[in-house]
């Protein structure tokens, strides 16, 4: 970049090159303190490079017609955060227009600038200024300032030295920038647009505390769209995203100032409702049902119509949880479905019923009828099958086998999904030992999904170890230290101390268990996780195989996913593999193995009655 200097300054003794060379050492050195955030670490590079140019401010400003100041070290204490002014009355709109540096070292005596008001009103003499990119965009400018005249002329290092300082704005900028769209991505359903689960999580947290200080009541609905599995399995999967994204405009349209919405999983949507009773939560869900009446989805195939059954809870201050709010909207939920869909029910008509959930899941640990479907994972290079996971159903007592989808989320909800976990290890554990006394090879790996409440119990880890013990002593295979047992985390599942979850899964390890991160890609943490876990496979997040073939971004994140594992060491493993284009695509882009509907549903080993 060429420099437009004028005139003459005294930077002092910053002006020798081995001065200079201190000087970026140590903005180096505070650039890489893992001791300090962003923020701080901007204030100290800021006052450091101020007293290495022999400056008093030092301003990073934002340019579009405006001048908005963005950091600051501002020894005169003139400026402060947030100031804003029009560009053109700025200096800084010559290095905007012209994209180069700019040194004015006496503006008392610049044609162009002796009369601007940084010299009248603020008493400045001195402008140092050069432009910041961020990629290949302006970002704005960093400037220098001071109030005595310079004496000597602006040397070359010291603009360069400039210049590589906004150069390392400008690439922090970058990076702040596309952390922001990882995380609004991660926090936002692709299809609908609508926040997602982990966005609508959060912000029930956020709601929660906050009723809870200002004692104003609010509801909760989890609405679903009755029968929508029909819909995929006659018309495709297109067709179900197109219902999909109509339905969720239709509930949006409808919301009331201060409510929102998000898309919960699946078919499903959450409404937080604010300052709501019972009666009045009610009559707005069921207003929401009703408009499905008067609109209906048009798709390729002509139009359809939906019905919608929710279940609402109401938190009215006490004791409640937030765990317990969802149970019991879940549980509501579960009434309108039983009783006959196309309906609204509220908790507070629905205790019985969530006690018979409650009493039906125990029921079916108790009886035994939790049982275990396994699904094929295959190598995506041979064809071979390489794994299965093991997966949780409820067999009712008609006989019908309940997915996971339908219990799982109540059952964490009414806190027995440890128990549920205690029964599908034990199942998948001796299922694995069965096949290799049968002559299966020890290479087959078989995952099994591991909650953090089945985690925190250290007497459910310490009877898993002895189970496993017990049943590999027994095994006609020798292993080595390396069993075929997998458990899987969730990176939905928030950690707040790894170095807790890490004793807690230690034994595991040490038995010869091996971890795998799975739905990888569903939220902003999921680098961080991969870091610090010791992880053996990463199962990349289902959203992002469905839409590969449709989105180049979506396609390049899931290739950097790849290339890291590869380095790593790690095993990828493509989730929701629906065909075989998908399948084709994700072997060419190196992942490893594969799972999903293309290669086989979960079946059960016997049939269940």
């Amino acid at each position: 970049m060429k420099n437009h200097l004028s005139g003459n300054s005294d930077l002092g003794p910053s002006s020798t090159p081995a001065n200079l060379q201190d000087h970026l050492r140590a903005l180096w050195r505070l650039a890489t303190d893992r001791t300090l955030n962003e923020i701080q670490k901007i204030d100290a590079m800021l006052e450091a490079a101020t007293a290495a140019m022999n400056m008093e401010t030092a301003l990073v400003g934002e340019v579009d017609e405006h001048y908005t100041l963005s950091y600051l070290f501002d020894a005169t204490g003139i400026f402060q955060t947030p100031w804003q002014i029009a560009l053109h009355d700025s200096i800084s709109h010559a290095v905007a227009i012209t994209q180069r540096s700019l040194c004015l070292p006496d503006l008392s005596q610049d044609a162009h600038y002796r009369e601007h008001a940084l010299h009248t009103q603020l008493g400045f003499n001195v402008y140092i200024g050069t432009p910041i990119w961020v990629g290949e965009h302006l970002y704005g400018t960093l400037s220098f300032m001071r109030r005595t005249v310079l004496t000597t002329a602006c040397s070359e290092d010291n603009i360069a030295f400039v210049e590589l300082l906004a150069a390392w704005f400008g690439q922090f900028l970058l990076q702040k920038q596309q952390s922001e769209e990882l995380k609004a991505l991660a926090l936002s359903d692709l299809l609908t647009g609508l926040p997602n689960r982990r966005a609508a999580e959060t912000r029930l947290s956020e709601e929660f505390a906050r009723s809870q200080r200002s004692g104003e009541t609010f509801a909760i609905a989890i609405c679903d769209l009755d029968r929508f599995k029909l819909v995929n399995d006659h018309y495709g999967h297109e067709t179900g995203d197109t219902v999909l994204r109509q339905a969720a405009a239709i509930l949006l349209a409808q919301m009331r100032d201060g409510d929102w919405i998000a898309r919960w999983g699946g078919e499903e949507f959450f409404i937080y409702l604010h300052k709501v009773d019972g009666p009045q939560a009610f009559a707005v869900i069921d207003r929401l049902r009703q408009a499905y009446a008067h609109h209906p989805i048009a798709t390729p195939h002509g139009s359809l119509d939906l019905t919608l059954s929710a279940g609402v809870s109401v938190y009215q201050g006490g004791k409640k949880s937030i765990a317990r709010i969802l149970a019991e909207a879940d549980s509501a939920l579960y009434e309108a479905k039983n009783g006959g869909r196309d309906r609204v029910v509220l908790h507070q008509t629905a205790q019985r019923g969530l006690l018979w959930h409650a009493g039906e899941l125990q029921s079916a640990l108790q009886d035994k009828r939790i049982v275990t479907a396994y699904q094929i994972m295959v190598d995506l290079s041979s064809g071979a099958p390489v794994a299965d996971e093991a997966l949780a159903r409820l067999v009712g007592r008609t006989g019908r086998a309940a997915p996971a989808a339908e219990f799982i989320e109540a059952a964490e909800g009414l806190h027995l999904i440890h128990l549920v976990d205690q029964s599908i290890t034990r199942q998948a554990i001796m299922r694995c030992a069965a096949r290799l006394d049968a002559g299966a090879t020890p290479d087959f790996a078989h995952f099994i999904n591991l909650s953090p409440q089945f985690l925190a119990r250290g007497d459910l880890v310490k009877q898993l170890l002895e189970l496993t013990q017990q049943i590999c002593s027994s095994c006609a295979v020798t292993m080595d230290s390396v069993k075929p047992l997998v458990f899987e985390i969730t990176e939905r599942q928030y950690i707040a101390n790894f170095d807790l979850l890490m004793r807690e899964i230690q034994p595991l390890l040490d038995s010869g268990f091996r971890l795998a991160l799975d739905d990888f890609g569903s939220g902003y943490s999921s680098f961080l996780y991969l870091a610090k876990l010791p992880v053996s496979f990463l199962k990349i997040e289902g959203w992002m195989i469905a839409n590969l073939r449709h989105n180049l971004k979506i396609r390049d994140m899931i290739q950097s996913i790849v290339d890291l594992s590869r380095k790593q060491g790690i095993t990828t493993i493509a989730e929701n593999i629906e065909d075989a284009d998908t399948a084709e695509l994700l072997r060419e882009m190196g992942v490893n193995w594969g799972q999903g509907y293309h290669f086989g549903r979960p079946q059960f080993d016997t049939p269940t009655a």
